[in-house]
């Protein structure tokens, strides 16, 4: 019988589990706001975001090096419960491109197996993931919301952030490094602001 991504979580990595869910949160807050501003994205879509956001980082159960390629291997054994093996195997896609090289269809076999609407799908959501992931450098929540401007004329994506009032200091300098699959994926360039209170 197939686990949820929340008990293959819990299997592979239950005292990561915050950060996890916190990468999950954010990247439905991301999902909703460009599928309103940028391109409308199917609710399917947005729970295989969901399921890999969980489980990107259960590699690390393997080794730290190369994570991201352990925690595609994972999921493909594990399944998911709740998703057919072809959404299962994009789930895979979505969580190994969370770091490290952008997808390539010519030098990986995975991604290179999908059909052309599937890749898209793929470095969209492993885009929006990426950057998400990115925001939670700190391990802990520090983001209330995340609101997106599109200016359709330039491409031209605005990602507004609005921290917590608690928040001192919002460290973004990691999700700059990792927004370049989103802008790949969604076909623009980015800028982001954090919003004072």
């Amino acid at each position: 019988m197939n686990l949820t991504a929340e008990e293959i979580l819990n299997k592979y990595l239950a005292k990561n589990s915050p950060h996890a869910h916190e990468v999950a949160r954010l990247s439905a807050m991301l999902f909703n706001e460009l599928s309103k501003t940028v391109y409308e994205m199917p609710q399917r879509e947005l729970e295989m975001l969901e399921a890999a956001a969980l489980l990107h980082d259960i590699g690390y159960s393997v080794e730290a090096k190369s994570h991201n390629k352990h925690s595609r291997d994972i999921i493909l054994k594990e399944k998911v419960e709740g998703f057919a093996d072809e959404e299962v195997k994009i789930i895979a896609c979505i969580a190994r491109y969370h770091r490290g090289n952008l997808p390539d269809k010519n030098r990986h076999d995975l991604y290179g197996s999908f059909s052309k609407t599937e890749r898209k799908i793929i470095k969209r959501l492993s885009g929006i993931l990426k950057f998400a992931d990115g925001l939670d450098v700190e391990h802990e929540p520090l983001i209330q919301e995340i609101t997106t401007e599109y200016d359709h004329a330039n491409h031209i994506l605005k990602i507004i952030l609005t921290p917590y009032s608690r928040t001192r200091g919002l460290n973004i300098s990691k999700s700059l490094k990792k927004r370049d699959l989103l802008e790949v994926g969604f076909k623009c360039q980015s800028v982001v602001f954090i919003k004072n209170k």
